[in-house]
């Protein structure tokens, strides 16, 4: 198979790069919008509060320790399929999109990755709710009861070990282009901060019409959060729909 073996001293040194990449990115964006919204006067954050009471340091510290220790978890299938892509082991593509089939294949391409990481999430989260499982995988996340912005990446270490690899492996046989990659990589994280903010960031003509409905904000996510149950999807609500997991929205 082309692409592999790869080098191993290229692959460590790839690994702790994208190690310190995933930290530093989750610094820069969840630190300017939890200032944003539970740093400053309330009458002045344009947005709607969902958690019931303020954070506190003692969360706030357990949602960035773990949000950390997954930094490590998610970085290795990364860095294997950087060098893999590098060595030409993937199906990923770069260069300029051409055509209207390109184009068109850019977008299908997107949403295809969302609805796969979407439907997987729902499945393996419902499943890690079960009572025998729920203490050791992802008790640790709902340990945020309110959650801030800092519990987006804070995962118990299995959760982020199946999780972490669904997507690379997927690029390795479905063509996907490295902008895209890119793309799709700032929607979860931008979706993951924004869904466990503790506010409703997005107007409430979006939260209560079309796209509240079919796309999942912190108003439906919160819910998963304050009742332990229903609510399981990761961006959209079809799965809970279909499952009758869906409990509405705050």
């Amino acid at each position: 198979m082309d692409g592999w073996p790869i080098p191993l001293g290229q692959t460590l040194i790839t690994y702790l790069a994208f190690t310190a990449i995933i930290i530093l990115r989750y610094f820069a964006i969840v630190w300017p919008i939890h200032h944003m919204l539970w740093r400053r006067d309330p009458s002045k954050v344009k947005a709607r509060r969902l958690s019931k009471r303020e954070p506190t340091p003692q969360t706030i510290r357990h949602e960035i320790t773990l949000s950390t220790l997954s930094a490590f978890i998610y970085a290795t299938p990364a860095a294997v399929v950087l060098e893999m892509w590098k060595a030409g082991g993937t199906a990923m593509y770069s260069g300029a999109v051409e055509g209207l089939w390109g184009w068109a294949y850019l977008g299908v391409s997107g949403f295809l990755f969302l609805f796969v990481q979407d439907s997987y999430f729902y499945w393996t989260h419902r499943i890690m709710h079960h009572k025998k499982i729920f203490s050791w995988a992802h008790a640790g996340h709902h340990k945020s009861v309110q959650p801030t912005p800092w519990a987006s990446f804070s995962f118990d270490p299995f959760e982020a070990l199946i999780s972490a690899w669904l997507l690379p492996v997927m690029a390795l046989f479905v063509p996907l282009h490295v902008g895209m990659a890119l793309a799709l990589l700032m929607i979860m994280t931008i979706n993951a901060v924004f869904n466990h903010a503790g506010w409703e960031v997005y107007p409430e003509r979006w939260v209560r019409g079309w796209y509240g409905r079919h796309i999942i904000t912190a108003s439906h996510h919160n819910l998963h959060h304050t009742k332990f149950t229903g609510n399981y999807g990761l961006y959209f609500r079809f799965w809970d729909y279909v499952c009758g997991t869906d409990k509405g929205q705050v």
